[in-house]
């Protein structure tokens, strides 16, 4: 798989813009600040509907427009797909394949595969546990796009189950003992059970899965300087290893029936996906608190390359994309990163100086200035 052609209008700093990109290695270079990285974001937000630089649409939207368009030709098998989004802050995006209408903006999902690693992606060792179910849902997504449905459907009940505990927990601040209407809580916490377990059972098997490529990443990425190691912790208590559907929504709904008193007094739900954690340790411990910012770094970086390597294991070859990664790394590092991703079927580098780049990844190039794309070679 790999992208033919990006074309953006009114996305970021980008007033209208197009490129054609080549299979391999492709360089984007420019001084910081003119819109290297919204060029790779925008891809990125073509394969997960999702920024990994903001929370909301609106600053994908350049000033002064009211919606932003993209467009991206993508390459699988000897077939060309045509993908455009529609971003309109404060509504649905709309979507098209192939040039025809998809009914919802999900539907795209899948048409194109891509890793992506950037600097924000420290956060994903350093950060709160969000950052690291985020990182576990986008890759499930990106090998089963189904569990984007699975996903949307958990948040919308954990949405309309927290709204009833906060009416419920408001009503008795205010209004004594009585406390609000919970007779419709059964109702949510079956529903919260149902796509808790098959959510919680998608992020128990990839982690299983996933776990080897880390270990390796990590290895190679640091040259055997330590071992990397990652555990799914759920918030639920399991009596033993398991991915049973049925056997882990019994584990969710007697953990809720538990908790219920609690998230009564509190207001919010307790219990379920959205409260676990994804466990990080280099030898025997954690890597956040412990580990340097090499180590650190290196660890974020083992995180996204298993990833990629998880998804070619699994049969899809997808766009591999490291934004200003090369300048925070030694010379070592570089070079070792380079013999990883060499063979990659499209390779996407930013970065502000060409000589921060190995000579083995440096493929098509390209000169970004601000507003403009333009090949050099």
């Amino acid at each position: 798989m790999y992208v033919r052609r990006l074309e953006l209008v009114d996305f970021r700093s980008y007033e209208r813009v197009g490129v054609d990109l080549e299979p391999g290695p492709n360089v984007l270079t420019g001084p910081n600040g003119v819109g290297k990285t919204n060029l790779v974001e925008a891809l990125g937000y073509l394969a997960t509907l999702d920024s990994h630089r903001v929370a909301t649409d609106a600053p994908l939207v350049r000033m002064g427009a009211t919606s932003a368009v993209l467009r991206c030709a993508v390459v699988h098998d000897g077939r060309e797909l045509l993908i455009e989004l529609e971003i309109v802050p404060g509504r649905a995006n709309r979507a098209r394949l192939g040039r025809s209408p998809a009914r919802r903006a999900r539907d795209v999902l899948g048409a194109l595969r891509l890793v992506l690693f950037a600097p924000e992606d420290l956060e994903l060792v350093r950060g709160d546990p969000a950052e690291r179910r985020r990182y576990l849902d986008d890759l499930l997504v990106l090998r089963q796009p189904r569990y984007a449905g699975v996903r949307a459907d958990y948040d919308r009940v954990v949405k309309q189950r927290n709204a009833l505990l906060r009416t419920a927990y408001l009503a008795r601040k205010t209004g004594g003992s009585r406390g609000g209407d919970l007779s419709t809580l059964a109702v949510w916490d079956t529903h919260l059970a149902r796509h808790g377990a098959e959510l919680l059972a998608g992020r128990l098997e990839l982690v299983a899965a996933l776990a080897p490529h880390v270990a390796k990443a990590y290895d190679a990425v640091a040259a055997g300087k330590g071992a990397a190691g990652i555990t799914y912790r759920p918030s639920v208590e399991l009596t033993e290893p398991t991915t049973d559907r049925a056997v882990l929504a019994e584990a969710l709904t007697a953990a809720l029936a538990e908790s219920r008193s609690a998230e009564i007094e509190r207001g919010t739900t307790l219990v379920g996906p959205h409260r676990d954690e994804l466990s990080l340790t280099l030898g025997p411990l954690p890597a956040k608190g412990y580990a340097s910012h090499g180590e650190s770094w290196s660890y974020a970086l083992a995180l996204r390359l298993a990833g990629y390597d998880l998804l070619r294991a699994d049969g899809i070859e997808p766009v591999l994309v490291l934004d200003d990664v090369f300048a925070e790394l030694d010379a070592g590092r570089r070079e070792r990163l380079a013999e990883l991703v060499g063979g990659a079927g499209q390779l996407l580098v930013t970065c502000a100086v060409d000589d921060d780049v190995p000579v083995a990844l440096r493929g098509a190039r390209y000169a970004v200035g601000e507003g403009t794309v333009r090949r050099v070679d």
